[in-house]
Parts: structure tokens; C-alpha cells; sequence
């Protein structure tokens, strides 16, 4: 027993080290482009893009969502925005180049009011807030927290409310106590790497993932020890949050619009955003056909005009999405393994 014990720690020791070796050359290949801001305690990480002479939209912040990091958000409007309005992509508490804080960043309600706190630092008095994925959990939970600093509320294949079901196990087994901590510094960082491409897959189908999505965003970034466990808990404990915290959404009462796709293989849009919909008085849903995880990155120019509608252009957001549909019927793809249940899963 003895002799299998040491080997075991050999073996445990040999993979923390691995990991802490990979884990440098992923933040070697994908280095901070942010800047970290004290919020109380904590430093959030975040790219602040100035508005331009001609600005002709409010101030915009982005929330991403889980396994992400500020680059996702900014590989997809920072080019199609930048000098229409200011522009703040976040890492949120643990994730990207971000601290995680105290406990009261492990729910949406203490990471939505680290993100008042770094506006304020910011000097961003009222913004529209854009939330992807488990992001909008945080936006809506901001809309009803720090109702003063909302212009107006984007939810992009939000998950928002209670479903049926859970998350896969390894979230609940990496934000454990004790043995999150080993699997996290062990065996997740090199698991994660075998899965990266198809799950990154499946995050986008029945869209095609963008070539370069890879390099350019860089999901990897997660799989680091302390914020594979940030991600574990933030994941972990949405279910719960969501359940007692969603009956308030009826207290948002500022222009909102819910995009979302009929082919989501990461939440259930039928739960989520419809739920959005029918909590936020005045708020538009928009349902698109053959559209997955990402409006992000597949119906751009239909959240950049979801935003300019919250300004006050006229904008008939049903009549682009008909227009979408045929596009990504043309497009769609059949991803390899299986999908993951990142966050409120089927």
C-alpha cells in the first residue's frame, strides 16, 4: 500500500507540474490585452475602447460568458463598434486575466455588482449591458441591482432561469473542496486540451465555428488551475442562483431585447429566453431558425442593431432575422463527439 501511495503522489506530483508548465505557455500564446482595475479588494481585468468623434451609441459593456474571457466578446464587436461608442470587455471575477475576489463573487448577484463598481472606476455613468451565455445571468442580474447604470439590456443565448437537469459532473467535482483543487492542478488543464476543438464545436453548431477562433479568442485560457475552479463554481452553483433569484426579473423595466436560436446545443432556449421574455415587460424576443450558442459571432450585425434600436434607431429586428435563416440553413454543420453541457445543458 505504502509503495502504490508513493507512486500515486509521484504521479499527481509529475501532472501539477505539467500543468503548471502548459498553463504558462497557453498565457504565453495569449497574453493580457487588458488592464486590471481595483473594484474593492479584487482587480478586474478589462479592455476599455474610447468612444470616437462621431460616436453615435451609448456606452457598451460586454459580459462574457462561461469558460470564457474578455477576448471572446471583443473578437466579435470590437472591429464592427469601435469608435461608435465607448466599449468595456470584461474578464469576469476568476476568469481571463481577472482576480476572482472574495465568495461573493462565486454568484451572478456579487459579480454583477464588481462590474457597477469597475463602471464607476471606468467613469461609465449608464451603459447598455450585453450578456452571452451564463453572462446573462450577470446582465440581469445587474438590470435589477444597479438599475441607474443600465441604458438598456441585450441577452444573447442567455441562461437565466431554472431548467430540468444539471451540468456536467466535472464541474461539480473541480469546485469541491479538497479534491477540486487536485483535479484542477492535475488532470483538467490536459483533459480540457483533448476536448478544446470538438467542444468548441459544438459551442457554434449548427453554426460553423470561425477558423481562427481558436487563436484569436482563446478558450484555453480557462483550463488554467484557479480558473478552471472559478468556472467549476460559477457553473456549479447557477442552478440554484437562478432559481431564487429569477422571480425578479419583472423588476427590469429598462428596453431589452433576447436573441436567441431554435438550435442552442448548450441551453434551452425554450426555458431561457422565453422565460426572459415573458419576465421583462416591453422586451423583444428574437427567435432565429438554425441559429446555435453564438449570435455573437453568426447574427453580428443583428445585435449591433438590437443596440441601435435601445438608442432609438428604427430597426425591424424580426424581418433581419427571416433574412438570416436562409443563410444559416446554407451553413450548417454537423460537429464531431459529443456536446458539452457547459451551462444549463439538455
Amino acid at each position: 500500500m505504502l509503495i502504490i501511495l508513493l507512486a500515486l503522489i509521484v504521479v499527481l506530483a509529475a501532472l501539477a507540474i505539467a500543468t503548471q508548465l502548459r498553463a504558462r505557455s497557453i498565457e504565453a500564446g495569449m497574453p493580457n490585452i487588458g488592464e486590471l482595475t481595483d473594484v474593492g479588494g479584487f482587480r478586474l481585468n478589462a479592455l476599455h475602447v474610447p468612444a470616437g468623434p462621431g460616436a453615435d451609441l451609448p456606452p457598451i459593456v460586454f459580459i462574457h460568458g462561461a469558460s470564457g474571457n474578455l477576448r471572446d466578446q471583443a473578437g466579435a464587436f470590437l472591429e464592427p463598434l469601435r469608435g461608435r461608442a465607448e466599449l468595456l470587455f470584461i474578464d469576469r471575477p476568476g476568469h481571463g486575466y481577472s482576480e476572482r475576489g472574495g465568495p461573493e463573487n462565486d454568484t451572478p448577484d456579487g459579480q454583477a455588482n464588481a462590474l457597477a463598481r469597475l463602471m464607476e472606476e471606468k467613469g461609465i455613468t449608464r451603459a447598455i449591458i450585453v450578456g452571452h451565455s451564463f453572462g446573462g445571468a450577470i446582465s440581469a442580474s445587474f438590470g435589477v441591482l444597479h438599475p441607474d447604470k443600465v441604458e438598456g439590456l441585450v441577452f444573447l443565448a442567455a441562461a437565466t432561469h431554472p431548467w430540468p437537469g444539471g451540468v456536467d459532473w466535472y464541474y461539480h467535482l473541480a469546485s469541491a473542496p479538497i479534491i477540486g483543487p487536485v483535479f484542477c492542478h492535475t488532470l483538467a488543464l490536459h483533459a480540457g486540451m483533448m476536448r478544446i476543438e470538438a467542444a468548441t464545436e459544438h459551442v457554434f453548431a449548427p453554426n460553423p465555428r470561425p477558423k481562427t477562433y481558436l487563436e484569436d479568442t482563446g478558450p484555453a485560457l480557462v483550463l488554467r488551475p484557479s480558473a478552471f475552479r472559478s468556472n467549476a463554481t460559477d457553473v456549479a452553483g447557477l442552478h440554484a442562483y437562478v432559481t431564487a433569484f429569477s422571480p425578479r426579473y419583472g423588476e427590469i423595466v429598462r428596453p431589452t431585447v433576447i436573441i436567441t436560436g431554435d438550435a442552442d446545443e448548450i441551453v434551452l432556449e425554450e426555458i431561457h429566453s422565453k422565460g426572459l421574455a415573458r419576465d421583462i415587460a416591453g422586451s423583444e424576443l428574437v427567435w432565429i431558425e438554425g441559429l446555435g450558442h453564438k449570435p455573437d459571432y453568426i447574427v453580428t450585425d443583428i445585435v449591433i442593431a438590437a443596440l441601435e434600436k435601445i438608442a432609438g434607431e428604427k430597426r425591424d429586428l424580426q424581418a433581419m432575422a427571416r433574412l438570416a435563416e436562409p443563410r444559416l440553413a446554407a451553413t450548417r454543420v454537423e460537429p464531431r463527439g459529443i456536446a458539452p453541457s457547459l451551462q444549463a445543458g439538455q
